[in-house]
């Protein structure tokens, strides 16, 4: 149940999976001239103000940012605090994804300074909006969705600010020098192709030219130099660690095994994997059987972290291809090694593009808040129904060969399988094995995985097997109750409405 019009724009319903084909042509900013930028390629302004007034900033403007920064974001806030001091209401923000450092945002929801947030929500953020109190209706999207959105249209973003380790007077820039490196910034690459102005803010100004430069100068419109645009000990968290509970150490243990059995694991094979605990284990358990048949992976899709860099040192893998970089070894990595490539949704998500780098992954480790019976999953609100955190690259990584989900049976005695989900993040056709401390589950319509692994000593059960396990452990909790008010939808990869978020009642 969605519906057919959100904020006032017309949508279009989940087709289901390749059912949906683009029309027309990518949408394009203004053309520019040179003749109204400065030969000397000096485009600093005084103040990020002066830059959003000089960049036009008015009523109902759409402005993005980027979350390379993380819970460490210094610059975000800033932009809105601005835009309420100019007397200027009800304006989309388009974050790549949102944090608790973004909480001061709700002062400007509830002014009216921002109509509606299309980014992810979660904390007091995704609190505000799940108890129906945002003037607008958020839009979740994948990071491939979001570049989708953009480059189609969908989306138009009136000011792009993208804040930048290091930048050079032209607007070059990159995220792997100065105090607040953060490795990369590919999350902003559609909003400065795409966006009627760009501004640029860094606390790194270096020579011309800025390399590598990540963001291209000549995108930019302006460049500003500010005090600090992070907070480096909450951009880049340093105790990235393997989880050391036993329960989540055997679903690593048993996801790793699962895909030697199953044949995955094997000389040039490639594989993605988040930087939670359990994800963390999976690649060293996955390194481990790399180191004793002396094999290596082609390539390993990231968040890259220590343990990857590490994989990429001892030459177990010949590539980390890199959207996001999680630790400081990570960002040295990037700098020092040309294996280590930084990457954008463009490249590894984007949908309505000739092909990405996801479906070409021959297996995907991803996690999940709730998965149901028909495999459907949901990572966007928890059992209580509140909006918990956004899609990221989960939806885009289900096109992967085979997709995993390693979970727990149950979280604080809440069972994680369950008959429906809360909200359908990603349809269940796509998910391929559920794995737990307690068994595996086993998509029915991989047959191929069903006949290599039905000789197998591992724990393989059904679906409905589990789900009655997690049951009688804990019970059946109350589901939440909810308005008919929808506060948020949720895209499919291809910008179709594929599930509504409504407002939990008090």
């Amino acid at each position: 149940m969605v519906p057919e019009s959100i904020n006032g724009e017309k949508q279009i319903p989940y087709k289901g999976v390749g059912k949906h084909r683009p029309e027309g042509r990518k949408y394009a900013p203004p053309i520019a001239t040179c003749a109204d930028y400065p030969e000397s390629g000096d485009k600093r302004v005084a103040s990020l103000k002066e830059a959003l007034v000089k960049s036009g900033l008015k009523d109902g403007m759409t402005i993005s940012t980027h979350h390379h920064f993380r819970n460490g974001d210094l610059i975000a806030n800033q932009i809105f605090d601005i835009a309420s001091e100019l007397g200027v209401k009800d304006l989309r923000w388009f974050p790549s994804a949102s944090f608790p450092c973004h909480e001061p945002m709700i002062k400007h929801l509830e002014s009216g300074v921002i109509n509606r947030i299309e980014g992810s929500m979660n904390g007091a953020l995704g609190r505000f909006a799940s108890e129906g109190n945002m003037k607008g209706v958020g839009v979740l999207r994948s990071h491939g969705g979001r570049y989708q959105a953009v480059q189609d249209g969908e989306v138009h973003i009136d000011i792009a600010v993208i804040a930048a380790p290091a930048a050079d007077a032209f607007g070059n820039a990159n995220g792997v020098h100065g105090d607040a490196a953060c490795g990369l910034l590919g999350f902003a690459l559609a909003d400065s192709q795409f966006a009627d102005r760009v501004i640029v803010a860094t606390d790194n100004i270096v020579p011309f030219p800025c390399i590598p430069w990540q963001i291209h100068g000549n995108y930019v419109d302006y460049t500003v130099e500010v005090d600090k645009i992070g907070i480096p000990e909450k951009i880049i968290s340093g105790t990235t660690r393997i989880t050391k509970s036993p329960d989540r150490l055997r679903i690593a243990e048993l996801t790793a095994e699962f895909c030697d059995q199953a044949g995955i694991i094997q000389d040039g094979f490639s594989f993605q994997s988040g930087a939670g605990g359990t994800s963390l284990a999976v690649g060293e358990f996955f390194a481990n059987k790399l180191r004793e048949r002396k094999i290596k992976a082609r390539f390993v899709r990231a968040g890259s972290n220590k343990y990857l860099v590490k994989m990429l040192e001892e030459g177990l893998t010949d590539y980390i291809l890199d959207g996001q970089t999680f630790d400081l070894e990570g960002v040295r990595s990037m700098r020092d090694y040309p294996n280590h490539v930084n990457t954008s949704p463009f490249t590894s998500y984007n949908y309505h593009g000739k092909g990405n780098f996801a479906s070409m992954l021959d297996v995907v480790i991803l996690g999940a808040t709730e998965v149901d019976v028909n495999f459907n999953a949901n990572v966007v609100t928890h059992s209580d129904g509140y909006l918990l955190h956004g899609i990221g690259g989960w939806q885009n990584c289900l096109f992967g060969k085979t997709v995993v989900l390693p979970l727990p049976l149950f979280r604080d005695r809440i069972p994680v399988i369950v008959d429906e989900v809360t909200t359908i993040t990603g349809p269940g056709e796509l998910i391929d094995v559920i794995i737990t401390e307690r068994g595996i589950a086993i998509n029915p319509k991989r047959t191929d995985l069903i006949e290599k692994l039905k000789a197998s000593d591992l724990p393989i059960v059904s679906i409905e097997d589990l789900k009655a396990e997690a049951d009688k452990i804990c019970g059946i909790p109350k589901k939440p109750e909810f308005t008919d008010k929808v506060i948020a939808v949720i895209k499919w990869v291809d910008g179709t409405v594929i599930d509504s978020v409504r407002e939990v009642k008090k």
